[in-house]
């Protein structure tokens, strides 16, 4: 921590018209939760299950056998491909005959065939006092660490209470998907989120005073992060700059 100090003090320093009245140490409660997610893979449809689909719509079929005629393609190939397209919703029986679903003109429409994958599981970080994701690894406790006081003005919410379409967000802009030439695997679907515990990130605060502009605001270093924290800079800068010209000045 001494070194990151004082890397962090020479480059304030760089601005050779501010001076650094005061630091400190705290904690901000960060909480782990592990998000488990539906996924699909996109892909461009081909022309098979295409001309399938459209006989599907355009034409009274009720057996692969039927259908394998009217194409001339192996039945073979045919009833793996109306067991795909049956698993993943796009054709159902109905009076006999196999006819598309709202999700199989839908994809027909658009040429695109989403195929359901096994679920996954991801591990995402929320900040009550930043009402944000952050992005960044756990580090394991430093020295001293266990004594640091929690931020004065933290959030720390024993129950959280994320929307699911906040989250799904969130694993979206974690650069989760995998996108492989035509192929684009996507999070579809939270299943469930599960808090697993809270970790007390350390920060480190510096208060400065800028002479030239007779300016006071807040330098705020997150170690989750690795980088300066302008929110938590932004809230010290509301809340205490009339504070601490009273205090030094």
């Amino acid at each position: 921590m001494q070194s990151l100090q004082k890397r962090l003090e020479k480059e304030i320093y760089q601005n050779s018209k501010v001076k650094i009245m005061e630091s400190l140490n705290w904690c901000v409660p960060v909480h782990t939760i592990e998000v488990e997610y539906k996924r699909v893979k996109r892909t461009k449809m081909d022309v098979l299950m295409k001309m399938m689909l459209i006989s599907f719509q355009k034409t009274n079929i009720n057996t692969s056998a039927q259908l394998s005629e009217l194409l001339m393609v192996e039945q073979l190939f045919i009833d793996d491909l109306i067991e795909v397209m049956r698993k993943s919703g796009l054709i159902e029986k109905r009076e006999a005959n196999i006819v598309l679903t709202a999700k199989g003109k839908q994809q027909l429409e658009q040429g695109i065939f989403e195929e359901e994958q096994d679920p996954g599981t991801h591990h995402i970080l929320f900040s009550p006092t930043h009402n944000n994701f952050l992005t960044g690894d756990i580090k394991p406790a430093s020295e001293g660490e266990e004594l640091l006081q929690v931020y004065r003005y933290a959030k720390d919410e024993k129950k959280l209470a994320i929307e699911q379409a906040i989250l799904l967000d969130a694993l979206h802009q974690s650069n989760m998907e995998d996108h492989e030439g035509e192929e684009l695997i996507i999070i579809s679907e939270i299943i469930s989120s599960t808090e697993m515990y809270i970790d007390d990130i350390p920060c480190l605060e510096y208060i400065v005073y800028n002479e030239q502009e007779d300016l006071f605001f807040a330098r705020v270093w997150n170690t989750l992060t690795d980088q300066w924290d302008e929110a938590l800079e932004t809230q010290l800068n509301e809340k205490e700059r009339l504070r601490w010209r009273e205090k030094f000045l």
